[in-house]
Protein backbone atom coordinates (compact mmCIF):
# COMPACT_ATOMS: atom_id res chain seq x y z
CA UNK A 1 0.00 0.00 0.00
CA UNK A 2 0.96 3.42 -0.78
CA UNK A 3 1.88 6.12 2.33
CA UNK A 4 -1.44 8.02 1.66
CA UNK A 5 -3.06 4.95 1.54
CA UNK A 6 -1.84 4.17 4.81
CA UNK A 7 -2.11 7.52 6.21
CA UNK A 8 -6.09 7.75 5.50
CA UNK A 9 -6.69 3.91 7.19
CA UNK A 10 -4.56 5.12 10.03
CA UNK A 11 -6.95 8.50 10.92
CA UNK A 12 -10.09 5.78 10.71
CA UNK A 13 -9.78 4.83 14.43
CA UNK A 14 -9.71 8.34 15.75
CA UNK A 15 -12.05 9.45 13.33
CA UNK A 16 -14.49 6.72 14.85
CA UNK A 17 -13.79 7.44 18.25
CA UNK A 18 -14.57 10.67 17.65
CA UNK A 19 -17.55 10.35 16.04
CA UNK A 20 -19.11 7.73 18.97
CA UNK A 21 -18.42 10.16 21.46
CA UNK A 22 -20.03 13.02 19.89
CA UNK A 23 -22.83 11.40 19.73
CA UNK A 24 -22.56 9.67 23.26
CA UNK A 25 -22.84 6.69 22.35
CA UNK A 26 -21.09 3.39 24.25
CA UNK A 27 -19.50 1.10 22.03
CA UNK A 28 -21.99 -2.03 23.34
CA UNK A 29 -24.50 0.80 21.48
CA UNK A 30 -22.79 0.95 18.13
CA UNK A 31 -22.32 -3.27 18.81
CA UNK A 32 -25.95 -3.77 19.21
CA UNK A 33 -26.42 -0.92 16.19
CA UNK A 34 -24.22 -2.28 13.57
CA UNK A 35 -23.62 -5.96 14.79
CA UNK A 36 -19.73 -5.84 14.74
CA UNK A 37 -18.26 -7.22 18.65
CA UNK A 38 -17.60 -4.54 21.07
CA UNK A 39 -13.73 -5.63 21.00
CA UNK A 40 -13.42 -5.38 17.28
CA UNK A 41 -15.11 -1.84 17.37
CA UNK A 42 -12.35 -1.55 20.03
CA UNK A 43 -10.00 -2.23 18.27
CA UNK A 44 -10.85 -0.16 14.97
CA UNK A 45 -10.92 2.85 17.24
CA UNK A 46 -7.18 2.26 18.62
CA UNK A 47 -5.69 1.21 15.44
CA UNK A 48 -5.47 -2.20 16.30
CA UNK A 49 -7.39 -3.58 13.18
CA UNK A 50 -7.30 -2.35 9.95
CA UNK A 51 -11.07 -1.61 8.51
CA UNK A 52 -12.59 -2.71 5.97
CA UNK A 53 -15.53 -1.79 3.69
CA UNK A 54 -17.61 -4.81 5.27
CA UNK A 55 -16.75 -3.01 8.73
CA UNK A 56 -17.09 0.69 7.57
CA UNK A 57 -20.32 0.43 5.83
CA UNK A 58 -22.49 -0.29 9.07
CA UNK A 59 -20.66 1.97 10.97
CA UNK A 60 -20.93 4.88 8.52
CA UNK A 61 -24.76 4.34 8.49
CA UNK A 62 -24.77 3.86 12.24
CA UNK A 63 -23.11 7.41 12.52
CA UNK A 64 -24.93 8.71 9.92
CA UNK A 65 -22.39 10.11 7.99
CA UNK A 66 -20.88 9.16 4.62
CA UNK A 67 -17.96 6.93 3.94
CA UNK A 68 -16.36 9.63 2.52
CA UNK A 69 -16.19 11.51 5.94
CA UNK A 70 -15.79 8.70 7.39
CA UNK A 71 -12.63 7.71 5.78
CA UNK A 72 -11.62 10.99 5.05
CA UNK A 73 -11.81 10.82 1.37
CA UNK A 74 -10.10 13.73 -0.56
CA UNK A 75 -12.66 16.25 -2.77
CA UNK A 76 -13.28 15.42 -5.87
CA UNK A 77 -13.33 19.31 -6.88
CA UNK A 78 -16.72 18.83 -8.03
CA UNK A 79 -18.86 21.36 -6.41
CA UNK A 80 -22.14 20.34 -8.31
CA UNK A 81 -25.23 18.89 -6.44
CA UNK A 82 -26.94 16.32 -8.60
CA UNK A 83 -30.47 16.52 -7.26
CA UNK A 84 -32.57 13.91 -7.57
CA UNK A 85 -36.23 14.93 -7.12
CA UNK A 86 -38.65 13.06 -5.01
CA UNK A 87 -42.17 13.23 -6.29
CA UNK A 88 -44.47 12.88 -2.49
CA UNK A 89 -47.41 14.13 -0.88
CA UNK A 90 -48.38 16.09 -3.91
CA UNK A 91 -45.19 17.94 -3.92
CA UNK A 92 -41.67 17.64 -5.56
CA UNK A 93 -39.05 17.62 -3.16
CA UNK A 94 -35.46 18.60 -4.23
CA UNK A 95 -33.09 17.77 -1.41
CA UNK A 96 -29.83 20.29 -1.31
CA UNK A 97 -27.66 18.84 1.23
CA UNK A 98 -25.11 15.84 0.46
CA UNK A 99 -24.71 14.31 3.78
CA UNK A 100 -27.07 12.27 5.76
CA UNK A 101 -27.51 13.50 9.70
CA UNK A 102 -27.48 17.39 10.80
CA UNK A 103 -30.11 19.98 9.21
CA UNK A 104 -31.54 18.91 5.90
CA UNK A 105 -32.06 21.67 2.89
CA UNK A 106 -34.67 21.23 0.33
CA UNK A 107 -36.21 23.11 -2.44
CA UNK A 108 -40.19 22.24 -2.82
CA UNK A 109 -42.11 22.59 -5.11
CA UNK A 110 -46.47 22.43 -5.15
CA UNK A 111 -47.66 22.66 -8.42
CA UNK A 112 -50.75 24.50 -9.61
CA UNK A 113 -53.67 23.26 -8.94
CA UNK A 114 -57.30 23.27 -6.81
CA UNK A 115 -57.20 23.42 -3.05
CA UNK A 116 -56.22 21.17 -1.05
CA UNK A 117 -57.67 19.88 2.68
CA UNK A 118 -55.16 20.44 5.33
CA UNK A 119 -54.27 17.13 6.87
CA UNK A 120 -51.65 18.41 9.79
CA UNK A 121 -48.98 15.88 10.95
CA UNK A 122 -46.07 15.58 13.80
CA UNK A 123 -43.14 14.49 13.86
CA UNK A 124 -39.23 14.98 15.64
CA UNK A 125 -37.84 17.84 14.64
CA UNK A 126 -37.40 21.39 13.65
CA UNK A 127 -37.84 22.78 10.19
CA UNK A 128 -37.74 26.76 8.88
CA UNK A 129 -39.26 27.48 5.87
CA UNK A 130 -38.49 30.59 3.44
CA UNK A 131 -41.39 30.86 0.46
CA UNK A 132 -39.55 31.76 -2.97
CA UNK A 133 -42.18 32.24 -5.33
CA UNK A 134 -46.65 31.79 -5.00
CA UNK A 135 -48.22 32.18 -2.23
CA UNK A 136 -47.56 29.23 0.92
CA UNK A 137 -50.61 28.08 3.47
CA UNK A 138 -48.95 26.84 6.59
CA UNK A 139 -51.59 25.29 8.89
CA UNK A 140 -49.70 25.40 12.15
CA UNK A 141 -51.55 23.94 14.98
CA UNK A 142 -54.59 26.68 15.72
CA UNK A 143 -53.11 29.09 13.62
CA UNK A 144 -53.61 29.19 9.64
CA UNK A 145 -51.21 31.40 7.60
CA UNK A 146 -50.16 32.85 4.39
CA UNK A 147 -46.63 33.60 3.91
CA UNK A 148 -45.33 34.97 0.35
CA UNK A 149 -42.19 35.48 -1.44
CA UNK A 150 -39.50 36.41 1.09
CA UNK A 151 -41.23 35.72 4.06
CA UNK A 152 -40.26 33.08 6.68
CA UNK A 153 -41.49 30.89 9.35
CA UNK A 154 -40.05 28.54 11.90
CA UNK A 155 -41.29 25.68 14.05
CA UNK A 156 -40.68 23.27 16.19
CA UNK A 157 -42.38 19.80 14.35
CA UNK A 158 -43.82 18.36 16.85
CA UNK A 159 -46.51 20.97 16.71
CA UNK A 160 -49.47 19.65 14.29
CA UNK A 161 -48.25 21.43 10.61
CA UNK A 162 -49.07 21.39 7.02
CA UNK A 163 -48.08 22.86 3.83
CA UNK A 164 -49.95 23.65 0.95
CA UNK A 165 -50.65 26.21 -1.58
CA UNK A 166 -53.26 29.44 -0.55
CA UNK A 167 -54.65 29.91 -4.02
CA UNK A 168 -54.63 28.00 -7.57
CA UNK A 169 -51.02 28.92 -8.06
CA UNK A 170 -47.94 26.90 -7.50
CA UNK A 171 -45.79 27.78 -4.63
CA UNK A 172 -41.92 27.05 -3.91
CA UNK A 173 -40.22 27.40 -0.91
CA UNK A 174 -37.32 26.55 0.86
CA UNK A 175 -37.11 23.84 3.61
CA UNK A 176 -34.24 23.58 6.22
CA UNK A 177 -35.58 20.26 8.39
CA UNK A 178 -32.82 19.94 11.30
CA UNK A 179 -33.38 18.42 15.37
CA UNK A 180 -32.13 21.42 16.72
CA UNK A 181 -30.22 24.92 15.92
CA UNK A 182 -31.06 28.45 16.21
CA UNK A 183 -34.48 30.19 15.66
CA UNK A 184 -35.08 32.55 13.45
CA UNK A 185 -38.42 35.14 13.26
CA UNK A 186 -42.20 34.36 12.48
CA UNK A 187 -42.95 36.85 9.77
CA UNK A 188 -46.58 35.83 8.30
CA UNK A 189 -49.92 37.25 8.29
CA UNK A 190 -52.74 35.74 9.44
CA UNK A 191 -54.66 34.15 6.32
CA UNK A 192 -57.25 36.91 5.21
Amino acid sequence: MDDDLDQALDAVGPRLRALRRERETTLADLSAATGISVSTLSRLESGGRRPTLELLLPLAKAHGVTLDELVGAPPTGDPRIHLRPVAAFGMTMLPLTRRPGGIQAYKLIIPAGGRADPEPKTHEGYEWVYVLNGRLRLVLGEHDLVLVPGEAAEFDTRVPHWFGRADDQGVEFLSLFGSQGERAHLRARPRG
